[in-house]
């Protein structure tokens, strides 16, 4: 059998950093060990009977049995023009300022492609979700780390990164509530941006994929503050909103000729996603708002059954004021790696160490509160045995 070289592109993406984490727990499940996994990204409850009743009634209606029109159906984009103006008082242009897409890890990625060529500069949080770095990596263009520290709340410092690197970057990700520090961003931090990438010309794309679940307030939407629409886009994904994360959908909102590019590549790749699951998403936007309210009350009583155990045992220092993420620091004499290994190994624990999403994030561990409130609190009295804290 021919062993078939692959491209450079492919040869450039990099190494799956969480593959090994996830074999490592399966192969201890196996095993018949009580594990519990705080190191995934993965909605744990199910979608809301509504969305999956709405689904299942479409699905009935020959219309969605042929192809989707190329950029979605109408309503859809309708439904998502009026989610901004409740949800955020924003006005959209249903027909020019938004793109459907198949999950916004695809947009998250193709954006690349529509916007960069070989070499250009990418702003990229760091740490930060680890797929930005394969869209970089695909279309051979060149990262400049933002870092996010602790001391300036995770929020990336323009002033720290060189007037150069400002001057040719062309495309700025930037995920608020935060992935994997769980923090949140004002309305003068996006303003902060705004007038910086309008002075450099930089794309800003606000990945907004924790923006329903947020702790001590609402979080705020990049198109909230004035001019963002001239600079960027933002990428909503059903998938965490309303644990539709296996359906594949979500969108982009914002500037017309990034959406534009999008749906010009869309064109090239797809026929659009199923008639009828475009019909269960407008029937979520349009009467998700309980749904979201509930899902919000279930992530803040884990996150206060987590941080309240972990605060017993002495482990303190965490952040969690968006998204389902806790983001803690290890155990003195640790690294990232070091304390995730001890804790799967002795405790049958899984966390994510915080190295996989950048350099910056060594010396932390994200934690998914996607466990009920008893197991989150077993997981930290399975780790206080080892005398860490």
């Amino acid at each position: 059998m021919i062993n078939f070289e692959y491209s450079d592109a492919l040869q450039r993406l990099p190494e799956q950093f969480f593959v090994k984490l996830v074999k490592t727990t399966q192969a201890l499940v196996k095993q018949g060990h009580d594990v519990i996994n705080l190191g995934q990204g993965n909605p744990d409850m199910p979608t809301p009977d509504f969305i999956v009743e709405a689904l299942q009634k479409a699905s009935t209606n020959p219309l969605y049995h042929k192809y989707s029109p190329f950029q979605g159906y109408p309503f859809l984009k309708q439904a998502i023009a009026d989610f901004y103006q409740r949800e955020y008082q924003v006005d959209v242009d249903p027909e020019t300022e938004i793109a459907i897409m198949f999950g916004s890890k695809t947009g998250l990625v193709e954006i690349n492609q529509c916007l960069l060529n070989p070499h250009d500069k990418v702003l990229v949080p760091d740490p930060g979700y680890p797929d930005y770095m394969s869209g970089v990596a695909l279309s051979n263009a060149e990262p400049v780390h933002m870092p996010l520290r602790e001391e300036n709340e995770f929020l990336p410092d323009y002033n720290e990164i060189p007037e150069k690197d400002l001057e040719e970057a062309k495309l700025m990700f930037l995920n608020y509530p935060n992935n994997p520090t769980a923090a949140t961003a004002s309305k003068d931090f996006f303003d902060e941006t705004i007038e910086m990438a309008e002075k450099y010309e930089i794309c800003v794309v606000h990945d907004f994929a924790y923006g329903a679940i947020g702790f001590d307030e609402k979080p705020q939407s990049f198109l909230q503050s004035p001019g963002a629409k001239n600079v960027g886009i933002e990428m909503y994904t059903l998938s965490k909103t309303y644990n539709m994360a296996g359906w594949r959908v979500a969108f982009a909102v914002g500037n017309r000729s990034v959406i534009n590019a999008l749906e010009l590549i869309h064109d090239h790749y797809y026929v659009s996603i199923f008639g009828a699951i475009q019909a269960a998403t407008k029937a979520a936007l349009d009467n998700g708002e309980e749904s979201i309210r509930s899902l919000n009350r279930v992530y803040g009583e884990r996150r206060e059954a987590f941080l309240d155990e972990a605060a017993n045992i002495g482990w303190h220092g965490g952040s969690a004021s968006g998204s389902f993420f806790v983001w803690m620091p290890v155990a003195d004499g640790h690294s990232s790696e070091s304390f995730s290994k001890l804790l799967l190994e002795k405790t049958h624990v899984v966390v994510a160490p915080g190295n996989g999403f950048g350099d910056e994030g060594e010396g932390y561990v994200r934690i998914g509160l996607l466990e009920k409130p008893e197991r989150l609190r077993e997981a930290c009295k399975r780790i206080d045995k080892l005398g860490l804290f």
